[in-house]
């Protein structure tokens, strides 16, 4: 029963975006971003979530897009997106490689980390996964919560206005669908001083956390308006 109702809802999800890409052939939803770059450290935590890039301590750089998702007009709530890309560096001349996750204005405790919930404030906003990934003891939710600095709007202009060239620090967790949060790293991004970046695309399916599995059902829902998403405008 998990499969076809899985593929019924990511068919729906396809159907939706559809219709959202006739008007918004660019990007169907999270349509304007602001692109940040900088750090993610993995600190040695003593815990176990069964994904080895969250259990092996580790630093490395990071690419970021935090965006509105419906693009409400400024002073409205709007569910808040961060997509983060974590670059992992090859030893000798192979590029490196990357994992991207996409994170989204929730609640924290169950049920409420999987129900998106529109923010006026950034500061404010718990982020996750929603979706769980498959470590080596079950299901894995990531979650991120600001750490400094506080007023943070979430309009964009309002944003970069506030943040400046200050960074923005955020720590990282992972937990179980219905355990606590653990915190086990710290993201740290700047703006940067391009601003909007309209390009800049990531994909979870395309390139998933490393060392986490994925559950079928996860990717039966988002597959189907992720393919369409990647399509260029007209592309039919």
């Amino acid at each position: 029963m998990a499969q076809p109702a899985s593929s019924a809802i990511g068919k729906g999800f396809e159907v939706v975006f559809r219709g959202i890409k006739h008007v918004r052939r660019h990007r169907p939803i999270h349509s304007r971003g602001l692109r940040l770059d900088g750090s993610v450290v993995v600190h040695r935590h003593g815990l176990s979530s069964g994904i080895s890039w969250i259990d092996r301590p580790d630093e490395g750089p990071a690419t970021a897009r935090l965006s509105r998702s419906a693009g409400t007009p400024d002073g409205l709530p709007d569910v808040v997106g961060l997509a983060v890309r974590f670059h992992h560096p090859e030893s000798g001349p192979a590029p490196s490689t990357f994992s991207d996750i996409l994170l989204s204005s929730t609640g924290w405790a169950f049920p409420g980390r999987f129900v998106l919930v529109p923010r006026l404030s950034v500061s404010r906003a718990p982020l996750s996964t929603m979706m769980p990934y498959r470590g080596e003891s079950g299901p894995v939710l990531l979650g991120a919560r600001t750490l400094r600095p506080t007023g943070l709007p979430s309009s964009l202009r309002g944003f970069a206005r506030t943040l400046g060239d200050a960074p923005w620090q955020l720590g990282l967790y992972f937990a179980t669908p219905r355990g606590r949060w653990q915190h086990f790293g710290t993201l740290t991004l700047r703006l940067d001083p391009t601003g909007e970046e309209k390009d800049l695309r990531f994909d979870a399916v395309l390139h998933p956390l490393a060392g986490a599995g994925t559950y079928e059902w996860a990717r039966r829902v988002r597959e189907p308006s992720y393919a369409l998403s990647r399509r260029a405008p007209g592309d039919a």
